[in-house]
């Protein structure tokens, strides 16, 4: 036991719970690629490591430019961090101070209450709406004159909701100008609405916007951290200064631009996940699950418990619950398959 004064604010956090791992059974739990990225892109990382005595570079400018002209932006309205989990601690930590607030809906990403307390802040969770995607209503609806933040997880995880890009921009016309909107779109690549577009518009329009990405999903890089911002310049010069300096490895770097340069494979392994996806979830529906839509590569199966999460146990895969239900992350057509047959071998909650 430590003899040290720490923050009971520290103490009071509530721990990130990753997704279990056991031994000898298949995890679809922590919504990861269930392949390795490209082999040129692994190359790339693993030439990287030739020169692992070698500081990398400082703000990972080569991926901000490379991002910033895939994009249509300037190198100086994107940055660089190990994953987009730092980024968010960056940027609230440039806008929050004790008595702040972070506005987020809830169940969402369980980073959120997290970050907030860390950065001096008051965590301010709003239900979600019905269809088990953020209510856009209710988030600025909740905004107070303490109110330093809104965070808008689209599609959300763990439920998989998305809002349409023309429902954020109205929530964004809402919500003062000095109230930084973060929106985390950490699963935007998975989907396949045409109304639910990346948001990166909204940067040009509004200072106060952060768009936040990651390569972790998508690209299957979860094990070399590294994801990315992207708003105003101004805004963007605050979140580099509070980021870690070199933090950004030079394996993570180099596999982001070798995806980034050639971004095909990343994008066939998308398309095998959504029509895996669009596959499950209706042979779901019909056994009697309740799925809500989703947009990512997972589905949430509302009101399962612990019985859904050990028939996955016996059938040798790994879920994620929760209180309010399970997550399960699209896996190989071989994952799906036992999935379903675990699913089918029970009585459904929602029945």
């Amino acid at each position: 036991m430590t003899t040290l004064p720490i923050r009971p604010e520290v103490l009071a956090l509530p721990r990130y719970i990753p997704g279990k791992a056991l031994q000898g059974a298949q995890k679809i739990s922590s919504n990861e690629m269930p392949w390795p990225p490209d082999q040129r892109v692994a190359e790339a990382a693993a030439a990287a490591l030739g020169e692992a005595n070698r500081y990398p570079d400082l703000t990972a400018a080569p991926v901000r430019e490379e991002l910033a002209r895939a994009l249509g932006l300037s190198a100086g309205q994107v940055c660089v961090g190990t994953g987009s989990s730092a980024v968010l601690v960056a940027a609230l930590s440039a806008v929050c101070a004790p008595g702040s607030e972070v506005v987020f809906p809830w169940r969402s990403f369980e980073s959120y209450p997290i970050a907030a307390p860390t950065v001096h802040a008051s965590p301010v969770p709003v239900p979600l709406a019905p269809d088990s995607g953020p209510d856009l209503g209710a988030l600025a609806d909740a905004v107070t004159p303490a109110t330093r933040a809104i965070i808008v997880c689209s599609p959300n995880n763990p439920t998989g909701v998305a809002r349409p890009a023309s429902d954020i921009a109205a929530m964004v016309e809402r919500v003062p100008p000095s109230v930084l909107v973060i929106i985390d779109e950490a699963y935007i690549d998975f989907a396949t609405d045409p109304a639910v577009a990346p948001c990166t518009e909204l940067v040009g329009a509004h200072s106060n916007v952060l768009v936040m990405r990651t390569f972790s999903k998508a690209h299957a890089l979860a094990g070399l951290r590294i994801g990315y911002g992207l708003g105003d310049a101004g805004l963007i010069d605050a979140v580099q200064a509070l980021l870690v300096p070199f933090g950004v490895s030079g394996p993570a770097q180099a596999a982001a631009l070798a995806t980034l340069r050639d971004g095909a494979p990343a994008r066939e392994a998308v398309r095998a996940i959504t029509r895996e996806r669009d596959r499950i979830v209706p042979l779901l529906r019909r056994m009697g699950y309740d799925v809500p839509d989703s947009q990512a590569n997972f589905y949430f199966l509302k009101g399962e418990g612990a019985g859904f999460v050990e028939a996955c146990a016996a059938a040798g895969l790994v879920v994620r619950p929760f209180p309010e239900g399970v997550r399960v992350t699209v896996g190989t057509p071989e994952q799906n398959d036992a999935l379903l047959a675990a699913a089918g071998g029970r009585t459904p909650a929602a029945r």
